[in-house]
């Protein structure tokens, strides 16, 4: 969880900063744009959560699979 919690916080800010800096600047962030902005850095976190997911699921089965063929042999 740190891991998606730092990728986040650093994508997050930098997309942030790109879809409403502008916004923030000239100070037009409206109550829509705050939501927008949370959600944000909410998408980082859960496609890295959802990678870390993937990754051990895999390293399950690959090791699943290994121990499946030593016992063949």
């Amino acid at each position: 969880m740190p891991t998606a919690l730092k990728v986040a916080a650093v994508v997050g800010s930098i997309l942030f900063a790109l879809n409403h800096g502008s916004a923030i600047w000239q100070g037009k962030m409206t109550h829509d744009r705050w939501i927008s902005g949370l959600v944000t850095y909410f998408v980082p976190y859960a496609v890295n959560i959802h990678g870390q997911y993937i990754s051990r699921v895999q390293q399950r089965q690959t090791k699943a699979d290994r121990s499946t063929q030593q016992r063949q042999r």
